[in-house]
């Protein structure tokens, strides 16, 4: 019986920020792998790091920002890679992001935007960012996130 590799090696996080009468996602434009696709920040899981940690330092090395409130989602994203025939899931988190904070790209993304989930939704290419953003502005928005969610980090 053959089976399918799962692999957990990345942390992705979603970044939110409150801007007049609605919440923003920030999505960046990638420059390597996926080059020209919108996404949210991940990255690889380093020796002796958590997922949370993981999440916290591609944050800041993506875009310079730090939150000011961080949870776990409660889900991961999930997809299937055929060149592995493998199934990659990935823990997510959410940042909360001060509305006046700078964004400062790193060499991987060539722009970004802030968008509501609505366009976020229409400008990611995969089904699972899409399902992730409705989960978050679900859970993370439309009502007040768990306390047992909070990743007391600062």
């Amino acid at each position: 019986m053959a089976e399918i590799q799962i692999r957990a090696f990345i942390a992705s996080l979603v970044a939110i920020r409150r801007a007049q009468e609605r919440y923003e996602v920030l999505l960046m434009k990638r420059t390597q792998s996926l080059a020209g696709e919108w996404c949210q920040v991940a990255g690889k899981i380093e020796d002796g790091e958590t997922a949370w940690q993981t999440a916290l330092r591609e944050l800041a090395e993506e875009t310079g920002l730090k939150p000011d409130a961080f949870y776990s989602a409660d889900t991961c994203e999930q997809f299937y890679e055929a060149d592995r025939d493998a199934i990659t899931s990935a823990p997510v988190f959410v940042a909360f992001i001060d509305n006046t904070a700078e964004v400062v790209l790193n060499h991987e993304h060539s722009e970004f935007r802030w968008v509501s989930f609505e366009e976020a939704a229409d400008m990611v290419a995969f089904g699972g960012q899409r399902r992730v953003l409705r989960w978050i502005e679900q859970e993370f928005i439309e009502r007040k996130p768990s306390k047992h969610l909070l990743i007391d980090h600062l």
